[in-house]
Order: structure tokens, then C-alpha cells, then sequence
């Protein structure tokens, strides 16, 4: 990155050169003890995040805490080489991975799929964060593990586990965007936050119940004006959970969640000699039932069935000068059903078999008239079959085989294998290394929403209408990596990837056609693209207070059959963070973001610019039960230039924020 993309964070060099100092003088300690986070998403099963066979990344919940996120998206700002861009035509948020779309990632809350916002993309802004223990990241091809959608990786929500006892947590925020709060007035609290969570119970039976409500009144560059650049949301969430553990070998959960979001777009639309103010309002309900069954046996088997049934509803109006235009509804149903059994060890080898099943229906209206053509609703079945065989050869070499197969209602069967290696090539007295690598096929269906959708914004002069005839995407993804320790001071990751794709979907711009003044597009398979790059992360614990870790991931992207690199795909992207326990109770935190120019339209070649943020946090723990927070978003106030319609920089300027947290009984760390 340019060194002249940090010139305005220069102010931040005396602040690190006092945080070296401190951490240099400190006197000569023992070597700090940090445990060892434990993942699922690698395999499928618990292991040692050190010891995984698949490299996994985890945002935990100290993480989510220190830089106060509210959303699984801001959750994720910070993990390395992960892009986040807008939702088409919404307000919310969607994942790319190594150069993959979100519509190849698959979100997952504890291993169950969560209804895409669009038929096709999860909305990372419509998960709130109060019981998330940690959030799980997985790249590269897992069709093996997790089936369609997980072909360019898996994100992986954790819940957390109630603990005995009784106790609970509650926390309050408000916060600006300055002169362009949705009121003009600089120092009104124009977003408000609050949540709780309370639970407890004993040795077999334990509940919790838990709620958030997130409150933005928009902001506008100008608002004296109509148009507001940032929507105005309300969104909400409540869940409750039971859990049954009858032995310490078995439980039994049962959770049932509601969220509803209400959102308002407020924009002009040049009607000569005119502008005449549109509105779009989206109103938003989801309501989650899951539950399982965990079951671990005396002779070492483990059974686990688990489901889902969600309903997923959306009403969108829309207004011109105060006129009803349009009025759209959506409606998606999701059914999931998963069972998994692991066997008793075999010699080293340690087997899995397993099935999954899914079901989803779509129906959508414009003004009371399908938009579905003569199918009225959309629907799609599947079925699928895994086994995976962990083979721990000695204590320096372990091989993971995976197979799935799969059989789609509307596109027929396809096995898609993955193996991966993880060898403890050094094992010295100050330094451990790990090798890894992963070589697996990716698979997914064409969703309800490319074949059948259709994005109506004839408002902003677009449409992009589903294409029944698409054809299943596929890859082949190779990663390549190794992790060096020194102690639990110092972490080097350096991971390479290559993805193979065929038949790639994405929007066909260079055969778009114009009707009645609207551009009209659609979905359409490239026959051949790739991606491939170099992830390198680094993490230096000077000493008990002071944390420093670095990131870069470059990504190079070609459409193999027109020789061009595909849009919205950046070639660099950078995390930068620091972590400073100024006082026992007093924790500074700083987290910079960069992310280089991408290719917006292949026909123009136009570009969106680069761009840089800079975020500071402060939390101060009074106490065992409050800790008071603030913190600073986008210190630089990089915006993107709105006139600018290739420019998909940062949407939010600065943002002040203050809150404070309570927690009570067993919540207390």
C-alpha cells in the first residue's frame, strides 16, 4: 500500500512509540499463558485451532467487544482479506473471499444455513451480535463439508452456551455523525443502541432470553435537502433458549428468534426540468426455529441431528413525490435438516458420515402480479450425503478426506471430493511451524433469485431480471499455507490460493438491452475465470499490554475467456490493529482498514477509488459489573464521492459513539 494512504494517520506514530516504549521497559515476565481457541467449522468437529487440518480464522467475542460491534458485519471489518460491499439495491451488507461473490459464501449461525436477504445474499447487517461467542471464517472450496453455497468458504456463527447459575448483561449506546445527522444538529444522538441478555439455570436445565434494538435516523451530506445518502433503519431482535442436559454425554436445545427491520431510502429522480424526491420503504421480519440433539456414547460415537425452519417476509412500497408507485412483496421459506454421526476410532483413523437436507420457496408480486412468470412460486429441493475419514498418520502428519454428494430437484446429482494435509514440519524449542494444505472441488446450483428474481429499480433507471437458463457454477480451489510461532508472542501466517472456476455467474453487463428507458440486465455463466492471491497475516503480543498484528491479502481475478480482471474484485486489501491495556482496567484499540481501486465496468473501464479508514476505541472497566466505551469510526472521514457513481468507497463519514455495559452473576468475566 502507498505510503502516502497513511499520511493522515500520522498523529498515531508518538501513540505507538509510546505503547513500544512502555512494552520494552516493561520488566522481564514469564511468558504469557494464552488458551487456545476451539473450532468446528474446520471439520465439522471440535479441535484446537492450532491443530485444525483446515486453516480457520476467528473474530472473538474480546474482539467484538473491544472495537464494540453491533452487527456481524462490523464484526467482520477487520478480518483479513475479507471485502464487504452493499447489498444490490439495499442498505445492508454482503461477503467476498478470495475474489468470490457472497452469493459462493455460505453464513451459517451454529452450522445452520440463515435465509439469504435476496434469495441469494445474507444481509450481514440483519444479525445482531448479543449472543454470539465467536464468529468463524473458513476460505476456500468446503462443498465437502457444507455442501452448494460453500464454494468459496463458510462463515460460521457461534452462540454462546448458557452457564449455570443465573446472571445477565445490558448495554446502552448513542452516537453522531456530526453535521450530517439526519436532524442538521451535531450533537444529537442519532443513532441509539440498547441491548440485554439474562439466563441461568442448573445442572440439566438452563434459559436465556435475549433482545437488542439498533435506531438510525440516516444521514445526509446535506440535510437541508431531501435525498439522505445513509438510510434510516430500525432493526430489532429477540431470541429465547432452552437447553436440556440430562448427563454430562448429551443435550437437547430448542431456540426461537424474531427480528424485524424497518428501513426508509430517500433519493431524487431527475424528471426534466425536475427532481422529484422518491422513497422506498422496506419493512423486514425473520422468525428462526432451531434446535438439536448432541449425543456423545461410551464407546466413543457421537450423534448430532439438528434443523432449522425459517420464515423470511419483505414489504417494500415505493413512492414518488408522496405518490404510491410500486408496492412489492417477498416472501422465502427455508427448511434444513442435518444429521451427522461420528464413529469410534478406528486405528488413527477417525470416520464421519453424514446427511443434509434442504428445502426453499420464493414467491414475490409487483402491485398485486407475480414477478415469477407462470411459476407463481419457486422452489428447490435438495439432498445430500457426506463421509469424511481423518486419518492421523503420526504425531507429524494428519490427512482429511472428504466426499459429498448431492442431488438437486431441479439440476440433478454431483459428488464434489476435497482432501487436505496438515504436517508439523518444525517443532523446535522457540519455534513451531504448521503446514497446510487443501485441494477441493466447489459445486452450487443456480439460486432462486438468478434464475427467477427480479431487482426493479426503474426508479434509478436499472433492472436485473433472473435467468432461468443458468447453468451450476464449479471449481477447483487449492490453498496452500503455513503458520510460524515463536512462543504465544509472535504468529506469522502466510496462506496461498487458487480457484479454478467454470461457468462463474455474475451480471452480464456487455449485453444489456434498454426498454422503455430502463436498462435491463441479467445474470449469465462466464465459461472461464480464476482467482488466486497471497494472504499474509502477523501478530505480535510485545507483552501483557500491548497487541500489534498486520495483514495483507493480494488477489489477482481474470475472466479466462476476455483476457479482463473481474469488477469488484480489489487487488490489495489491508488490516492494521493495535491493542493497548494503557491501565489494568483501561484498553485503547485501534483498527486501520485499507482497500486498493477495483474495476467497476469492463466496457468504460472505469474504476472506484481506493480508500483508507481509521478506527479508535476505548473501553474502561469500572469494577467487575460496568465498563464505559467510546470510540471514533472513521477518524479520517473518508467518504465516497456520491456524484461519482463508480465510486464504492465508504458510504458513512466519522462516527462519535459512548455507551456503557452491565454485566451481573455468571455473565461476569
Amino acid at each position: 500500500m502507498p505510503v502516502s494512504s497513511f499520511r493522515s494517520a500520522r498523529w498515531l506514530l508518538p501513540w505507538l512509540a509510546v505503547a513500544s516504549a512502555q512494552a520494552q521497559s516493561q520488566p522481564q515476565e514469564v511468558e504469557p499463558v494464552t488458551l487456545k481457541p476451539v473450532v468446528v467449522t474446520a471439520t465439522r468437529t471440535e479441535r484446537d485451532i492450532d491443530e485444525a487440518p483446515v486453516r480457520t480464522e476467528v473474530v472473538t467475542r474480546e474482539e467484538i467487544e473491544n472495537t464494540n460491534a453491533r452487527t456481524l458485519k462490523q464484526a467482520l471489518e477487520n478480518v483479513p482479506g475479507l471485502q464487504l460491499r452493499e447489498v444490490l439495491g439495499k442498505s445492508g451488507y454482503e461477503l467476498s473471499l478470495q475474489g468470490l461473490s457472497a452469493d459462493q459464501v455460505l453464513v451459517l449461525i451454529d452450522g445452520l444455513p440463515i435465509t439469504a436477504s435476496t434469495s441469494s445474499t445474507v444481509d450481514l447487517s440483519q444479525y445482531l451480535l448479543d449472543e454470539v461467542e465467536r464468529v468463524e471464517v473458513v476460505k476456500g472450496a468446503s462443498s465437502a463439508q457444507y455442501g452448494s453455497s460453500a464454494m468459496g468458504g463458510v462463515v460460521n456463527v457461534i452462540t454462546r452456551r448458557q452457564a449455570a447459575g443465573f446472571g445477565g448483561t445490558a448495554s446502552v449506546d448513542a452516537g453522531s455523525y456530526g453535521s450530517q445527522n439526519d436532524s442538521g444538529r451535531s450533537l444529537n444522538a442519532n443513532n441509539r443502541n440498547a441491548r440485554f441478555s439474562l439466563g441461568g439455570g442448573g445442572e440439566k436445565w438452563r434459559m436465556s432470553v435475549s433482545g437488542e434494538r439498533l435506531d438510525n435516523a440516516g444521514f445526509g451530506i446535506n440535510p437541508s435537502s431531501y435525498p439522505r445518502q445513509g438510510d434510516a433503519n430500525l432493526r430489532q431482535q429477540f431470541a429465547a433458549r432452552g437447553e436440556w442436559m440430562p448427563s454430562k454425554d448429551g443435550r437437547a436445545w430448542l431456540e426461537a428468534s424474531h427480528y424485524s427491520e424497518d428501513d426508509t431510502q430517500r433519493y431524487n429522480l431527475f424528471v426534466p426540468p425536475n427532481q422529484v424526491p422518491q422513497r422506498k420503504l422496506e419493512s423486514i421480519t425473520r422468525d428462526r426455529v432451531s434446535g438439536g440433539v448432541d449425543w456423545r456414547f461410551a464407546n466413543g460415537m457421537r450423534a448430532q441431528v439438528k434443523g432449522v425452519n425459517e420464515r423470511y417476509d419483505s414489504h417494500s412500497p415505493g413512492y414518488s413525490n408522496e405518490v404510491l408507485a410500486t408496492d412489492r412483496r417477498s416472501s422465502q421459506r427455508m427448511q434444513h435438516l442435518s444429521t451427522q454421526l461420528e464413529l469410534p476410532a478406528w486405528g488413527r483413523q477417525l470416520w464421519m458420515v453424514g446427511t443434509d437436507w434442504h428445502h426453499e420457496t420464493l414467491s414475490q408480486t409487483s402491485n398485486g402480479s407475480s414477478e415469477l412468470g407462470t411459476l407463481g412460486n419457486a422452489k428447490r429441493t435438495n439432498a445430500e450425503v457426506f463421509v469424511q475419514n481423518d486419518i492421523i498418520l503420526n504425531d507429524a502428519w494428519e490427512v482429511l478426506f472428504g466426499l459429498r454428494g448431492q442431488n438437486d430437484s431441479d439440476f440433478g446429482s454431483h459428488w464434489a471430493p476435497k482432501v487436505s494435509v496438515r504436517a508439523n514440519l518444525l517443532n523446535g524449542a522457540e519455534w513451531k511451524g504448521v503446514f497446510r494444505a487443501s485441494l477441493g472441488q466447489g459445486y452450487r446450483v443456480p439460486n432462486l433469485k438468478e434464475r427467477h428474481y427480479l431487482f426493479d429499480h426503474s426508479a434509478l433507471g436499472y433492472k436485473v431480471v433472473g435467468n432461468p437458463n443458468l447453468k451450476p457454477e464449479s471449481s477447483t480451489s487449492l490453498q496452500l499455507g503455513a503458520t510460524f510461532k515463536r512462543g504465544s508472542r509472535l504468529t506469522i501466517d502466510v496462506n496461498g490460493f487458487y480457484n479454478r472456476v467454470r461457468d462463474l455467474i455474475q451480471t452480464d453487463e456487455a449485453n444489456t438491452s434498454v426498454v422503455d428507458g430502463i436498462t435491463q440486465y441479467t445474470y449469465a455463466n462466464i465459461a472461464r475465470a480464476r482467482t488466486s492471491g497471497l494472504d499474509t497475516n502477523l501478530v505480535w503480543r510485545a507483552n501483557s499490554v500491548l497487541s500489534l498484528n498486520a495483514a495483507h491479502t493480494y488477489t489477482s481475478t481474470r475472466n479466462e475467456t476476455t483476457g479482463q480482471e473481474l469488477t469488484r474484485r480489489p487487488q490489495q486489501i489491508v488490516r492494521l490493529g493495535a491493542d493497548w491495556r494503557v491501565q489494568p482496567n483501561t484498553m485503547l484499540g485501534l483498527r486501520v482498514r485499507h482497500q486498493s481501486s477495483e474495476l467497476v465496468d469492463t466496457a468504460t473501464r472505469a474504476r472506484s477509488p481506493g480508500w483508507t479508514t481509521l478506527d479508535f476505541s476505548l473501553n474502561h472497566r469500572i469494577g467487575r459489573e460496568v465498563t464505559l466505551f467510546f470510540g471514533i469510526n472513521n477518524i479520517t472521514n473518508r467518504q465516497r464521492d456520491f456524484v461519482n457513481t463508480n465510486d464504492f468507497g465508504p458510504i458513512a463519514g466519522r462516527y462519535i459513539y459512548l455507551g456503557a455495559r452491565f454485566a451481573f452473576g455468571n455473565a461476569i468475566k
